[in-house]
């Protein structure tokens, strides 16, 4: 019997919010399979280097975006003998968020172009199962923002909590009382206030907010 060698890859939905749509990363193949086809940033596991899965999809991260995020979530694992044409495949799918001032990311070596694409609205062609991977990763992360696991990562490093209001309309693309909003947040420990900093504008200056440096983006009980 032929001893079967599964190709083990991570891959990565890296979600940010630009012009009040949630939006992820996808990368154009440049290499066969699919070359020109559009797919999640991802990489095969390297069992020599790579410490963990996780450490796999820094990598993929690092060499085709280079962007660094402060925090990856796996998502589930996809499987099957038809998800690549080079042999039964194993994928593991991670997410990770990040701010819109940080969102202009810089293709690598084995990327022809990036592009951050409406998740409701994925006119490209896309790779292997990347579509049900970004299906599945946006469903996850409207979940949590449901339960109020507050996408700090989305927001730049200072921030109102009417711009984190947006954001939580935009993921979840619901409106949300600005009151009971605010109510929601009194207790919430993942927040800083930054007193004396205030964001200038036309209207009454804004108070402004900072994550804790140990936010992690963790489901609420």
């Amino acid at each position: 019997m032929k001893e079967l060698f599964p190709i083990v890859a991570a891959d990565v939905a890296l979600f940010t919010v630009l012009e009040e749509t949630l939006r992820v990363l996808l990368l154009q193949r440049d290499n066969e399979p699919q070359a020109g086809a559009w797919a999640l940033p991802g990489a095969l596991l390297k069992p020599e280097t790579d410490l963990s899965l996780e450490h796999t999809a820094r990598r993929a991260l690092a060499a085709k975006t280079r962007v660094e995020v402060p925090h990856l979530e796996q998502v589930a694992v996809f499987s099957g003998p038809g998800r690549d044409p080079r042999g039964y495949s194993v994928g593991v799918l991670f997410y990770a968020l990040l701010p819109a001032d940080q969102a202009p990311a810089v293709a690598g070596a084995k990327a022809m172009d990036v592009a951050w694409s409406d998740v409701a609205h994925l006119k490209r062609p896309i790779a292997f199962d990347h579509r049900e991977m970004i299906a599945l990763a946006t469903t996850r992360l409207r979940q949590k923002v449901v339960q109020l696991a507050l996408p700090l990562h989305l927001l730049p490093a200072k921030f109102t909590l009417t711009q984190l209001q947006s954001v939580f309309e935009t993921v979840t693309g619901k409106p949300l009382d600005k009151s009971s909003f605010r109510r929601r947040l009194r207790d919430e420990k993942n927040l800083v206030k930054l007193h004396g900093e205030l964001e200038g504008g036309a209207n009454r200056p804004a108070q402004l907010y900072r994550a804790i440096s140990s936010f992690r983006f963790e489901m609420k009980s």
